[in-house]
């Protein structure tokens, strides 16, 4: 029967394969002496890190705290108390400044007050979707904050929606940037830390966080990176930690921001989706109807479509040179 236990990860195993893969990349392919990672706090961040100090040693491994603004206290707390257990070195760079400079928040305020015109400064706000169960569609809207506490839920135009990711996304782009600095400083190569179910589902930012010379952990579904890092010993607190984006000052859940279900439940999804089961022996795993799973069956080749740019290389007229293709 078709179950959760279909995830289950050999722990020792899998790092001793991926460890050899980063070995080989770093090394060999990349040239490079080490490698630099962007650490949030959350488990995909602290997974890679993880992964790579088993990989390679302490020594040749450099973690990056970029906080900003909007940045919950906990992703730098977690974030250090990783590289503390893991005997790191890190740097700290908040890129608040860097944010302001391009007019990031103005940017995102602007957007939102095309819909919620009182909204000013001392608002709070996140950016969530419609439930998959209440249409077919996905319906974004905002929510937002006042400085008394109360929240409202407004719905989104399309130019506002556009207008609000691409002002956040700056976030993405200039954390990925600051960690470009580092890896050029000490020749090392930057490791990305999407999980399978994000970078199937183009959950990031093209030229931000998706951007990386390696990808130690992108063949793994997110319950699989749980149990990677209680492998390697991540601290507890991380473990038990929700997935979060941790890009608007509301908190925010991923579940809420892009995916359809949790993301235990998604995993099975994707898997049956990947492996062509029929929703309703998926159905029977998760304890859903087999209409659910098959809204998210199609929900899932949907971002796989949106997914198809963010994966895509630059277009040329022909081939350049005999090195492969340029990225």
């Amino acid at each position: 029967m078709f179950s959760a236990d279909h995830l289950k990860l050999d722990g020792e195993k899998e790092a001793a394969r991926i460890s050899a893969f980063i070995r080989e990349g770093v090394f060999k392919q990349l040239r490079r002496k080490g490698i630099v990672v962007g650490l949030s706090g959350g488990i995909d961040s602290s997974t890679v890190a993880a992964l790579a100090v088993h990989a390679l040693g302490a020594d040749r491994v450099v973690g990056i705290f970029m906080p900003e603004s909007d940045s919950s206290d906990d992703s730098l707390r977690l974030g250090q108390q990783l590289a503390k257990k893991l005997g790191i070195r890190t740097y700290k760079e908040d890129i608040s400044g860097i944010l302001n400079g391009a007019n990031c928040y103005r940017r995102r305020d602007e957007a939102i007050k095309a819909v919620v015109p009182e909204y000013h400064a001392g608002y709070k706000s996140k950016l969530v979707l419609s439930s998959l169960d209440s249409s077919e569609f996905r319906i974004s809207y905002v929510v937002v904050q006042s400085p008394e506490g109360v929240q409202s839920k407004v719905r989104l135009t399309a130019d506002a929606f556009l207008a609000l990711v691409a002002a956040t996304n700056f976030k993405q782009r200039t954390r990925k940037m600051m960690e470009y600095y580092y890896a050029d400083r000490f020749l090392y190569a930057v490791a990305g830390t999407p999980n399978r179910l994000e970078y199937d589902q183009g959950f990031f930012v093209k030229n931000g966080d998706g951007s990386a010379d390696i990808k130690p952990i992108a063949h793994l579904y997110k319950t699989q990176v749980y149990q990677m890092a209680g492998f390697l010993g991540v601290p507890d607190e991380i473990l038990k930690r929700p997935p979060t984006t941790d890009t608007y000052s509301l908190a925010q859940s991923q579940e809420e921001f892009y995916f359809s279900l949790p993301y235990d439940k998604m995993d099975l999804c994707l898997y049956g989706k990947d492996h062509q089961l029929p929703a309703s022996i998926v159905a029977g795993a998760m304890a859903v109807t087999e209409a659910q799973v098959e809204r998210v069956y199609r929900d899932i080749d949907a971002k796989r479509a949106v997914a198809h740019y963010l994966h895509m290389e630059p277009l040329l007229i022909e081939p350049i040179g005999t090195g492969g293709p340029r990225h």
